[in-house]
């Protein structure tokens, strides 16, 4: 992609945009004043007073914590068959409680996600983590004749285990610079984000307790994980919110406060100034953002597919594989898992990278233009540097990658080859899957940093409402057309994205100076 004189003639353009905002005559001469007559600024805070090691700490309880959202999802996925036949109900009754677990994920982070961006991280998660311990005692004791309640207390568990994944993404937009979070994103995915050791681990447990204590040990698992959990938290975890801790300087109430203050001590109260309380935001404002609803929508496809494939793992291995029992097919859960595992870790280092060498070539590419007035300092400045360039330079390759794998592994189910091959294709599909998401997940929270927890809720809210919706129709289509065309309807849809991938990139940097001038304006 040849796009280095349109980045630089983007840069020349949001700076004008910016100005324009901030003055009704404009600021064209100040755009062209030299820049020795420009008063360098002081070198800039540190963004948190957290060591990288202490911002590991606080990722890795977040990403425990959003752990939940997708083991509570799977771990229930190769229990459904044992589920439907103690509730006598069919299996396409019990995979609605699949589809009414996925449209509360959705829904349910748009409210917790808010009130986190207003109240604070720490007690909204631990009040999550609190709903998912209770819910999962109900499921444990709920009677099998009554699958209503089933489908209830499904959703009471997703209101609550959802919305950590929203949380933790706000944490980590709290602690972390740009040009770290991506490899932050790639540990806090490990927990969360569909794939890794939810979907790894949780289908393997969730076979074995089924089969070996039954499908509502599954529950008590989950309950005293859950518990144990909430406990850490509340011994462990700090507040981060930056308009009620700053950058983790100011000391908050001592409900803010861990038990154990691990991170931060020493380095808080130390020239703290309290940040300015922002309004109450609407997070559904969030949707009237063009390049915003482009990448959820991109990102909501890619999530329909992968949860496409994973929630019919159970019953197409079952009819196409019919040697396998509970437990071997939770074990076949592992390489879809594995491949999420490998996807997360090395997609986060990865897009830290690419920032890192992206941002070098446009100091060059400035420094080389004499005749540019975009200074070097300029093109690297939040508001000029292409951040959707910067992060979207590996889609289009994962994405080829993660179509083909598709349709070849449906096409592996329907002439029924041996076991290996889809098993390897599920490894490659998660892991350009895992990317996809991820980069997807790290831009969003680039633009919008100072609402992580509302714009992942919307996030939720598109990929789940797409996810749901293609799985309450995935076995009928199945039934309809066989597993391999079936799988190649899929990969079509997830090919027809590749648009959306250049319309990022092309009007990213436009609607980004659209509401920085709004900003500004109502300053």
């Amino acid at each position: 992609m040849a796009h280095n004189p349109t980045v630089l003639e983007e840069s020349r353009r949001v700076q004008t945009a910016s100005g324009a905002a901030a003055s009704d005559h404009g600021d064209a001469k100040t755009m062209q004043e030299p820049a020795s007559e420009k008063v360098e600024s002081p070198p800039e805070k540190p963004y948190s007073i957290y060591t990288t090691s202490e911002k590991w700490l606080i990722v890795a309880i977040a990403s425990a914590a959003a752990l939940f959202s997708p083991l509570t999802a799977n771990i229930y996925l190769p229990a459904i068959p044992t589920i439907a036949a103690a509730f006598d109900k069919s299996i396409e009754l019990i995979n609605l409680t699949v589809t009414a677990y996925m449209v509360l994920q959705g829904v349910s982070p748009m409210i917790w996600g808010t009130l986190a961006d207003r109240l604070g991280r720490r007690p909204i998660f631990l009040a999550c983590i609190l709903v998912l311990c209770l819910s999962c005692v109900g499921l444990a004791l709920v009677p099998t004749s009554d699958y209503w309640l089933l489908v209830l207390l499904r959703c009471v568990q997703a209101a609550g285990s959802a919305s950590t994944v929203a949380l933790g993404a706000g944490v980590i937009g709290d602690i972390a610079t740009r040009a770290e979070r991506g490899t932050f994103f790639g540990l806090f995915s490990l927990g969360p984000q569909v794939p890794k050791f939810g979907p790894t681990f949780g289908p393997v447990i969730g076979g074995a307790l089924a089969q070996r204590l039954g499908w509502r040990w599954i529950f008590w698992f989950l309950c005293i994980f859950s518990a144990a959990c909430l406990a850490m938290m509340i011994a462990l975890l700090p507040e981060t919110l930056r308009t009620l801790v700053g950058d983790g300087s100011i000391i908050p109430s001592r409900f803010y406060r861990p038990l154990i203050p691990l991170v931060g001590h020493g380095r808080q109260g130390k020239g703290a100034t309290m940040p300015p309380r922002p309004p109450f935001s609407n997070p559904l404002r969030i949707l009237t953002y063009l390049d915003v609803v482009n990448l959820l929508i991109f990102n909501g496809i890619i999530y329909a597919i992968f949860y496409a494939v994973i929630a019919t793992i159970s019953t197409s291995f079952e009819a196409t594989y019919s040697f396998l029992n509970e437990t071997d097919i939770g074990l076949c859960y592992l390489a879809v898992g594995g491949g999420t595992i490998i996807g997360g870790l090395t997609t986060g280092r990865l897009l830290d990278r690419d920032y890192k060498h992206f941002k070098e070539k446009l100091v060059r590419e400035a420094q080389a233009n004499s005749e540019d007035p975009v200074r070097a300092q300029d093109i690297t400045k939040d508001e000029n540097f292409p951040i959707e360039e910067a992060r979207m330079r590996m889609v289009p390759f994962q994405l080829a990658i993660y179509t083909l794998c598709v349709a070849g592994y449906g096409w592996c189910l329907q002439t029924k080859v041996n076991l290996a091959a889809p098993l390897v294709l599920q490894i490659i599909f998660a892991i350009s899957g895992m990317a996809l998401m991820n980069i997807v997940q790290t831009l969003l929270i680039d633009l919008l940093p100072a609402q992580g927890s509302s714009v992942t809720a919307c996030n939720n809210i598109v990929r789940c409402g797409l996810g749901a919706a293609c799985v309450s129709v995935i076995d009928l289509i199945i039934k309809a057309l066989g597993e391999g065309w079936t799988y190649v309807l899929l990969a079509g849809l997830g090919f027809a994205t590749a648009p959306m991938i250049w319309l990022a990139i092309w009007i990213g940097p436009r609607c980004r100076a659209k509401r920085r001038a709004k900003i500004q304006d109502r300053a």
